[in-house]
């Protein structure tokens, strides 16, 4: 499937949000996802299916000071 993941298109073999974190190495870590532009809850996201075209959006927290 062709996906644009944080403005980067990208081919990832996957039906859900959950295996785009999974493919992309995100998988388990505590970031925050977006699907065209709407918030998506981490317990929300095996149930998020993706279509060819959608855009992604993972944001992970930083640190600093």
């Amino acid at each position: 499937m062709n996906l644009i993941v944080n403005g980067e298109a990208r081919k990832v073999d996957a039906m859900t949000l959950a295996q785009v974190l999974d493919v992309l190495g995100h998988g388990g870590a505590a970031v925050a996802t977006a699907v065209n532009g709407d918030f998506v809850a981490a317990g929300a996201r095996d149930e998020t299916a993706l279509s060819d075209g959608d855009r992604v959006e993972i944001l992970a927290p930083r640190q600093g000071g």
